[in-house]
């Protein structure tokens, strides 16, 4: 029985993640996927129950269950859509952290009891308490970074890449000693502060424009970690379930740099917070505003309109303005679009997701190739809140930071309005020549403010 219902729960988690690669069914494979895991639980509590003690224990398990199940379903119900990096960030660190407390007992038991646990037991343990100790302290960090905490910026040393070598060397050292010394228990007490600080410095040299592919390589990292704890324990719905967020995580990793131009290893280094500066030519040129109606004009008698969303519009909560904009135009015969880049936005699928919030029809959404050949057919092209994705420097410029990084080729457009607070650059920390190109223009402002404005002057129309 124990058995089938494991099954089950792993059918449900498999299927659920299955629904969850369409965005039409990506909610109905959430709940399944949830309610398989929840059923995983349900199960493991209750075929544990073997007497009158153990059912006590029982009920100090579920107490924490249910409120930090309470917590998490408060959290997710209250975030905002521009902290959903963020608390992607939290909660894939609090699954590392499990592991990590999961891993220490385990070993900590070892120790005091001197047990004979097979050397390869002993071993992934420690893998576990390592993997997720540099998911936790990173993901912390991450979150700080995305939220804008400027000491995660001051985190980064000197020959930081060496600081970390020397790092794993005496954690693998370390390693070795316990088992020379009859798993004396102090140094896996070492080895998991040594991890801790290793994943802070994994992550601090990382700049802002790779947040996308930390996390889900982070997210990798907690997976792997799940399905580690599924093997000790042998809990085959913890390893299914590990395997598919860590494979899962892995391919969105090599996606994300393939998106970039860059491989792990140039993102890991920090390549973009290295740079600092683009030419001098991006810097050169004419800014050109638009107002209020003479933007109103050209998109009304427009044939076709395409959305460039980036974080600014996620910033601005301007989403729904934005949808608000798009059935004005579509009331006057306008096809509008939605270019989403790769790694617009802090996480993979941001935009996806602020787009939906706004119900905007995902067959409305174009993905960068398709969008690239649409471009040299639109009228008018309006980047909100985007910046590094945009930047014709990558394909340009070879002493830029972004060259060789798959853009958006919004320039090709017949004109172009970009929506800005200001001529500050974007993440990666370099000028945009986007903004001073001839059919270029642009539109100052809090995003959501600026597009309000736009769209009573079109209404008006």
């Amino acid at each position: 029985m124990f058995n089938l219902v494991f099954l089950l729960a792993a059918l449900s988690l498999v299927w659920g993640l299955r629904l969850q690669s369409n965005p039409e069914s990506a909610k109905k494979g959430n709940f399944l996927a949830s309610m398989g895991m929840g059923l995983a639980i349900l199960a493991t509590l209750f075929f544990e129950i073997k007497d009158q003690s153990t059912f006590n224990n029982l009920i100090w398990i579920a107490v924490p269950i249910i409120l930090s199940a309470s917590i998490g379903t408060y959290i997710a119900k209250n975030v905002q859509m521009t902290s959903m990096p963020q608390m992607v960030s939290i909660f894939n660190g609090l699954g590392g952290l499990s592991a990590v407390l999961l891993s220490f007992i385990e070993l900590y038991k070892v120790s005091s009891t001197n047990a004979d646990m097979f050397f390869s037991y002993q071993i992934t343990l420690i893998i576990s308490l390592f993997i997720g100790s540099v998911a936790f302290t990173g993901s912390m960090l991450a979150f700080a970074k995305l939220d804008g905490y400027r000491w995660s910026e001051k985190l980064s040393l000197p020959y930081q890449h060496i600081i970390n070598i020397i790092l794993l060397i005496t954690i693998i050292s370390l390693t070795y000693l316990y088992f020379v010394n009859s798993f004396a228990f102090n140094y896996i007490l070492i080895v998991l502060v040594i991890s801790l600080i290793y994943g802070i410095f994994f992550v601090a040299p990382i700049g802002g424009a790779d947040m996308p592919v930390v996390i889900s390589l982070l997210n990798s990292f907690t997976g792997i970690t799940a399905a580690l704890t599924g093997i000790i324990f042998s809990n085959n719905v913890m390893l299914l379930g590990g395997i598919l967020v860590g494979a899962a995580g892995t391919i969105l990793t090599v996606l994300m740099c393939e998106a970039m131009n860059r491989s792990l290893l140039n993102v890991l280094i920090g390549g973009f917070s290295a740079s600092g500066k683009s030419s001098n030519k991006s810097e050169d040129g004419e800014i050109k505003e638009i107002s209020d109606s003479d933007f109103a004009v050209q998109l009304f008698y427009s044939s076709s309109v395409i959305f460039v969303p980036g974080y600014g519009l996620a910033v601005a909560q301007a989403q729904k303005i934005c949808k608000e904009i798009q059935e004005t135009l579509e009331k006057n015969e306008v096809e509008v679009k939605y270019a989403i880049h790769p790694v617009a936005g802090r996480m993979p699928g941001h935009m996806n997701v602020l787009l939906a919030e706004a119900d905007v029809d995902y067959s409305k959404l174009i993905e960068l190739d398709e969008a690239n050949e649409k471009f040299n057919s639109t009228d008018v092209t309006i980047v909100v809140g985007a910046n590094d994705v945009v930047n014709p420097d990558a394909i340009d410029d070879s002493s830029s930071p972004l060259f060789g990084m798959p853009i958006l080729k919004v320039w090709e457009s017949k004109n172009v309005v970009i929506l800005k607070r200001s001529m500050n650059p974007g993440y990666a920390g370099v000028q945009n020549p986007l903004f001073f190109k001839d059919n270029s223009k642009m539109y100052f402002g809090d995003a959501k403010d600026s597009l309000q404005r736009l769209s009573s002057e079109l209404k008006n129309l």
